[in-house]
């Protein structure tokens, strides 16, 4: 094994990839705040059903064989430095930032997540009527969730827009998904002003935010090639601005390397891509950047690219239902698409975390 030393920063869908793909060729450190691993793909269905409330939390302990997890939280990164809230500043021959989003609860879920998630579900339980603020993926999935543990309760999705759906989907998609919404009896409301709507308990479905705090107000200090240190800036404004889709965050080449740096990679929501942000695709860019440091630590080039990917979705409604589109399959149903979400992927993270034995 290499004595090079890699530091993952996040340890999100993105981060775990990359430092288990890494434990065996590198002296990997994970930094985590937080003492277990979230699996927010099934964040929705465990506010409804409390069997899942604890199963989604999913120690780190057992990742890293040679590696280290360091419960911690970075403030700062610069070219071969991690700066943690401890005080203390590791050193790196290579960071991966990998801090992902966060999002309004219960879509992502912090450490504290199992009471919250109990505390929700009893109010669920007591409530008559359910606002949820958002006609997209999250907004959708959580009416079914509702929706289908507690037929008799009244779901509305509000939002400003006409669109069901933000994304480039097909018609048929957007058709089959309002067809099991009408079936399910979730009430749809679009090109209104949600306040004006009164129920028991309302939840804001939208508003993600990409964790980059610890880039000191969006700015990442680089030093490409051993020189002088630069400041990443795409749009010259002396800043990396970030946003979660649509917008900007940090700019990455096709290798994903933080533009500008020789030695630092970005994966998941933080990156600039411009594609939807998704755990699937996180995965994705964290086989790419462990490829090109396996490639880097044997003495080879980063020569593994990535290239954005067209918008692709399982949208589950409930355990019965839900509407698939990507571009190989096209519009897939009900049966099909509870079929592909069955068990929320859950058994591969439990193992890849090394939870399982």
């Amino acid at each position: 094994m290499s004595e090079k030393r890699v530091i993952v920063v996040g340890g999100g869908y993105g981060g775990i990839t990359v430092a288990k793909a890494l434990d065996d060729v590198a002296r990997v450190t994970l930094v985590e705040p937080r003492a277990n691993f979230v699996h927010n793909v099934a964040a929705l269905r465990a506010v409804v059903d409390p069997s899942w409330a604890e199963r989604i939390f999913i120690p780190y302990g057992g990742m890293l064989v040679h590696g280290d997890v360091r419960r911690d939280r970075a403030v700062a990164v610069r070219e071969g430095t991690v700066e943690l809230a401890s005080g203390d500043v590791l050193t790196a021959d290579y960071v991966v930032l990998a801090t992902g989003s966060s999002y309004p609860f219960p879509a992502k879920i912090e450490d504290d997540g199992p009471q919250r998630l109990h505390e929700l579900h009893t109010a669920l339980l007591g409530a008559g009527s359910v606002l949820l603020i958002g006609a997209g993926p999250v907004g959708i999935e959580f009416a079914g969730e509702i929706k289908a543990a507690w037929p008799e309760k009244r779901v509305i999705v509000a939002d400003r827009s006409a669109e069901l759906m933000p994304g480039d989907f097909p018609e048929e998609f957007r058709v089959r998904l309002r067809e099991q919404i009408d079936e399910m009896g979730i009430e749809l409301r679009l090109g209104v002003d949600a306040a004006e709507i009164e129920t028991d308990l309302s939840f804001r479905c939208y508003g993600a935010e990409v964790n980059t705090d610890y880039l000191g107000g969006g700015r990442v200090d680089v030093a490409p090639h051993g020189g002088g240190r630069v400041d990443v800036a795409p749009h010259g404004g002396g800043r990396v601005d970030v946003a979660p889709h649509g917008g900007r965050g940090v700019e990455v080449t096709p290798e994903l390397r933080v533009r500008g740096s020789g030695t630092m990679f970005a994966v998941g929501d933080i990156t600039a891509l411009p594609e939807l942000k998704m755990a699937r695709l996180a995965g994705m860019h964290a086989e790419v950047v462990a490829a090109n440091i396996r490639s880097l630590l044997a003495g080879g080039t980063a020569d593994r690219t990535y290239a954005p990917q067209p918008d692709a979705i399982v949208l589950p409604l409930g355990p019965k239902g839900g509407v698939t589109f990507s571009p190989e399959v096209g519009v897939l149903g009900a049966a099909e698409s509870a079929a592909i979400k069955d068990g929320f992927y859950l058994d591969m993270y439990r193992e890849l975390l090394g939870a399982n034995g």
